[in-house]
């Protein structure tokens, strides 16, 4: 049996730091290369066989991870928050940090994080976009509101977004002067313009073949959209990998922190340490949820007679993240099922 190389990477925009070690953590060699394909093709020929490597978690991983993956025995993603090691180090640089990561790897003690399929990423990358349009969208109403607001002009804030509307307040009012009225004119069209493009990309990720049977049986659950439904299962990727559904609400950051020394435990706040898409999601969609389903509305309201509505709020997120990890994992449609006075999917 041949033995096996072990190889770390410090990632960077345009500079990888790379160290490579057999298994009893001998140099074999180290040093650096430009962050482009070209160069990568001529390093990878240099390399010793087979080997295995890993990296820090970044922005610039995944191609980098979609480039190597054929030619790897195994690739690995480190959890950035779990390297102490290096963020602790008295002297730190990317040779250092590229070492420490090889031992890290040879030693089996590297901080795996998972890493979705390039499928997966390609599609979440058109989600976030969308995301990101909403939130221009959102922004740009607000500047409307507040251009009609500084020139004194009352407006419906129900109606103020509506074509039909915005067209009769611009030709009724004769306080607009005409800086004003392009201003306005501006925004209302850029907002069009945002309204459709995001229109399409989800139009395009519902009807894609990859995700379309699973986006329908999650669709199933009260109070459960498009949005949600595709939030879901491009951000989770594989449900498997969640043992229970207490580390799937401790990923979707709906519960706090715990820190316990001794005979003392305390509770934080809700985890900095979170899926952030994912927990927007589904406390919007919480917050609608007890319209659309009996079930929900009596957990909301039992929650919320102890005295706070955003706990109520965060009891019903939990709650449907218990229904979309039943439904994903056994890969049909919701039920309600009634037994013992409670409610199971």
């Amino acid at each position: 049996m041949e033995p096996m190389y072990y190889i770390g990477l410090d990632v960077h925009k345009r500079k990888i730091s790379y160290c490579v070690k057999d298994g009893g953590g001998k140099m074999y060699s180290e040093g650096s290369l430009s962050a482009t394909r070209l160069d990568l093709d001529v390093w990878l020929k240099t390399l010793p066989r087979p080997w295995s490597a890993a990296m820090e978690a970044t922005m610039f991983s995944g191609w980098i991870y979609d480039y190597l993956k054929p030619h790897a025995t195994v690739l690995k993603v480190a959890h950035p928050l779990m390297l102490r090691a290096i963020a602790a180090a008295k002297k730190k640089n990317d040779r250092i940090d590229a070492s420490k990561i090889c031992d890290c790897l040879r030693c089996d003690f590297l901080p795996e994080c998972y890493m979705a399929s390039t499928a997966i990423r390609e599609r979440r990358r058109t989600l976030r976009y969308r995301n990101l349009l909403v939130r221009q969208m959102v922004q740009l109403k607000n500047k409307i509101s507040g251009l009609l607001m500084e020139a004194g002009v009352s407006y419906n804030k129900q109606r103020l977004h509506k074509a039909g509307y915005f067209r009769e307040l611009l030709a009724s009012n004769p306080d607009f002067d005409e800086g004003l009225r392009s201003l306005l004119r501006l925004c209302r069209e850029t907002v069009v313009r945002l309204q459709k493009t995001e229109s399409a990309l989800v139009r395009s990720l519902e009807t894609d073949s990859l995700l379309i049977d699973r986006v329908e049986r999650l669709m199933t659950i009260p109070a459960v959209g498009p949005i949600t439904a595709l939030t879901w299962a491009l951000e989770v990727g594989e449900v498997q990998r969640f043992s229970s559904i207490k580390k799937a609400i401790s990923y979707c950051g709906l519960c706090g922190a715990e820190k316990s020394s001794g005979n003392t435990v305390q509770r934080t706040p809700l985890s900095k340490q979170r899926n952030k898409h994912l927990q927007t999601t589904l406390i919007e969609a919480a917050k609608m949820a007890p319209r659309n389903s009996p079930e929900l509305a009596v957990l909301y309201d039992k929650e919320k007679q102890k005295g706070n509505a955003n706990r109520a709020t965060l009891a019903v997120a939990r709650k449907l993240v218990a229904y979309l990890m039943a439904v994903d994992r056994g890969q049909r449609n919701f039920q309600v099922v009634e037994t013992n006075n409670s409610i199971a999917a």
